[in-house]
């Protein structure tokens, strides 16, 4: 049913293109992004940031697949999803997700689920 088109975790830079290209089906009336970029502030940290470290293990690849092959099973939607690792400034897209289904409700539905359970469970560390 659902269809993983595209899974990444690389140092090279996102292209948000890329992933609408990678989920763009003619049944598809509705794609749903999320773009997590750097920001220049943390809560937990004191001043500006200027630059983030990200650090993936070996495997977060492969476990990125198993996360959106996980959470898109029941669906009947396209996916793709992407994480940074190494040095990331201020404004560098870290996470890309795209959903595209055939209705909007499904295409939100996924997206969200995708990013929340990346950010739980894909060994990627700031």
């Amino acid at each position: 049913m659902a269809d993983v088109r595209l899974t990444a975790v690389t140092d090279e830079r996102l292209d948000v293109a890329a992933h609408l290209a990678a989920v763009d089906d003619p049944a598809a009336g509705a794609v749903a992004t999320f773009i997590g970029q750097v920001r220049d502030h943390d809560p937990d940290v004191a001043g500006t940031v200027t630059l983030l470290e990200y650090e993936a293990h070996p495997d977060a690849g492969t476990v990125l697949r198993e996360i959106a092959e996980r959470v898109a099973a029941d669906h009947a939607v396209q996916v793709a999803v992407s994480h940074r690792s190494g040095s990331l400034r201020v404004g560098d897209l870290a996470v890309v997700v795209a959903v595209s289904s055939a209705h909007r409700a499904e295409a939100f539905e996924v997206c969200r689920a995708l990013i929340e359970t990346v950010k739980t469970d894909l060994p990627v560390w700031k």
